[in-house]
Parts: C-alpha cells; structure tokens; sequence
C-alpha cells in the first residue's frame, strides 16, 4: 500500500508540473502580472479531498521547487510559497469545515488566499507599490479559484474509483 501511495503522489506531482508548463507557456489573458489560471491548484484540491493534507503539501511542495528550479527565478519561488502554503491552509480548513461538500467554494478561497499569499510578499518587497493591484487579485482569485474548484470536483468524481482500488 505505501508503494502505491508514493507512486500516486509522484503521478500527481508529475501531473500538476505539467499543468503548470503549459499553463506557463499560454501568453496571458490580461496585461495584469500575476494573473492567470493557476490549473494546477485541481491537483491540489483532488489531493485535499482523496488524500490527507501532508500529502498535498508534499507535493505541492515538490512542485513549487521543481517549477522554480525549471522555469522560474528566485523570487518566483518566494511568491509561489507564500502562495501556495497559505491556500493549502485555507482550503484544508475550508475542506475540513464543508467535510469535502462544495468544493468549488474551496477552490475560491484557495485562489483568493493565494493571491494573498503572494500580494502580502509583493507588499512587503515594493513597500506598498503594490495596493492598486489589490482589487483585480481579489476578483481574479475568487474566479479562477470557483473555476479550479469545480474542474476538481469534476475530475474527483471520475478518480474516486481508481483512488480507492
């Protein structure tokens, strides 16, 4: 059984690295930096729900590192974190709070507390530059995050059989 879980966990941290090259490889749909899709985040939210918390930080974390290692700088990194664990923590709360019901509503939260995440690093580094930015990541965040929540639940439908073989 651990051999199988690994083995899992590395498909969907393969999975979720792939996502995230293509994604990165679109031109972006708005002038606005930093807005995009984030379709990675299904992966994540597939994990939260089959899955226990640690491991979607695992592999979130692999993915973090590797995406910045492949494609990114050494700022992208420091905005993919703070990003990227503190919408963990809140969709493990909201998951924990909705018991896995209506996971496009944890999507959104996991988009909006991503784009917190990183506006407060983005904050922090231009020493408030940032602020006019901060209703457009707001909006964008609850979008794209509606849109991967749902797009998880889909998908979540389809692999609960195959998960638990």
């Amino acid at each position: 059984m651990f051999v199988r879980k690994i083995s899992l966990l590395a498909l969907f941290t393969t999975l979720s690295l792939a996502v995230y090259a293509i994604e990165s490889a679109v031109p972006p749909l708005v002038p606005i930096p930093g807005l995009k899709l984030g379709l990675a985040n299904i992966v994540t939210l597939v994990l939260l729900r089959h899955f226990t918390a640690r491991d979607a930080l695992l592999v979130l974390s692999a993915r973090i590192l590797l995406c910045a290692l492949l494609f990114g700088q050494a700022l992208s990194l420091l905005y993919s974190l703070a990003g990227g664990l503190f919408s963990l923590l809140v969709m493990a709360l909201v998951i924990k709070l909705l018991r896995e019901h209506m996971l496009f509503l944890t999507g959104a939260m996991g988009g909006l507390s991503h784009n917190m995440g990183q506006f407060l690093i983005a904050w922090i580094l231009t020493a408030g530059g940032v602020l006019p930015y901060l209703p457009f990541l707001v909006l964008s965040g609850i979008l794209t995050g509606l849109f991967t929540g749902l797009c998880a639940g889909f998908l979540g439908k389809y692999l609960s059989s195959f998960l638990k073989k």
